[in-house]
């Protein structure tokens, strides 16, 4: 016989010990939480407001000129209805969290649902944008829907703008939870709190990181690889990072970032500068210049032993 039999007297045993470990945690735990946010909630809201943005992309809803109209209301309606609830349940944690009691977290929810829905047509529009800068950047698209269809960076795109919606209205957690949704399918990782102008694209874009206080501007185009980052936090006297403060780069109009650059800390890199790839940069530079590393010289070694690799070709004739 096994000593070892998973027996009552074991199993009451392990779920004492497991239970134990969950006493004085908090953030791992989610006993009593019932105000936090679904994440399965907010991904299926995610997809219905990507389904806004791109009337039929999904194939779940055949969409014509005579039913957009239906189609559309459709989606409002219910994107509304499930927005303000997770928005509200996001609030309401918060509130646990910081013991506050102002009992606004509904009309919060209500007010950054309806803020995020108005803004579509405008976050759209820039997607159109950078949809186009997709086109134009990469010899190898074929038409924008080849680009909408396959394209990675114009799912973390697209999710970075409408999460960012929701980030400037103060909304926790759920900002976050979409682009780290983006970040596993696509290998983009764009936090919300980033600022990002027109025509914005990410070629081949796995590894790509751009920080939360990182600021793009126009026309912007950078390669799989480029970190935004920031560079090593300062600390209080008890030995916690200091949050807050910029601390990403501002990159301006018209740059171009070539794959595994890094660009470190509240910097800014001018306008129509080209970034070459795998440079380290942690100063300004201005607009109008080309930044490289010095080339490596290229060295062409002979084979070892040149005759036996001659004889070797001669036997393959024969």
């Amino acid at each position: 016989m096994s000593d070892h039999k998973l027996t009552n007297k074991n199993i009451e045993e392990l779920v004492r010990r497991i239970a134990q470990t969950y006493e004085g945690d908090s953030g791992i735990n989610f006993i009593d939480a019932a105000n936090l946010p679904v994440r399965s909630k907010i991904l299926e809201i995610l997809e219905l407001l990507t389904e806004l943005i791109f009337p039929g992309y999904t194939g779940k809803r055949t969409v014509t000129r005579s039913n957009i109209d239906y189609v559309v209301i459709d989606i409002l309606y219910h994107v509304y209805t499930e927005l303000v609830e997770q928005i509200e349940r996001a609030c309401r944690h918060r509130c646990r969290m910081e013991r506050c009691e102002s009992g606004d977290c509904r009309d919060m929810a209500e007010e950054a649902s309806q803020h995020l829905l108005s803004q579509l047509p405008q976050i759209r529009e820039m997607l159109k944008g950078d949809v186009g800068a997709a086109f134009d950047g990469d010899p190898a698209a074929k038409s924008y829907e080849e680009i909408v269809i396959s394209y990675p960076c114009i799912i973390a795109i697209t999710t970075y703008r409408l999460s960012h919606e929701l980030y400037l209205q103060g909304v926790p957690l759920i900002p976050r939870i979409m682009t780290e949704c983006a970040h596993t399918r696509t290998g983009i990782d764009i936090h919300p709190g980033a600022k990002i102008g027109k025509n914005f694209f990410v070629d081949h874009g796995t590894g790509v990181v751009i920080g939360e206080t990182t600021v793009i501007g126009e026309n912007v185009k950078i390669y799989q690889g480029t970190t935004l980052g920031a560079m090593s936090f300062p600390k209080d006297e008890r030995g916690r990072i200091i949050k807050g403060g910029k601390r990403h780069p501002t990159i301006e109009d018209g740059v171009t970032i070539y794959a595994e650059a890094t660009i470190l800390g509240d910097i800014t890199i001018g306008k129509n500068t080209i970034v070459g790839g795998n440079v380290w940069i942690k100063k300004d530079i201005p607009a109008g210049v080309t930044v490289m590393t010095p080339n490596a010289e290229l060295v062409c070694v002979k084979h070892k032993d040149n005759k036996e690799h001659k004889k070797h070709k001669e036997h393959k004739k024969h």
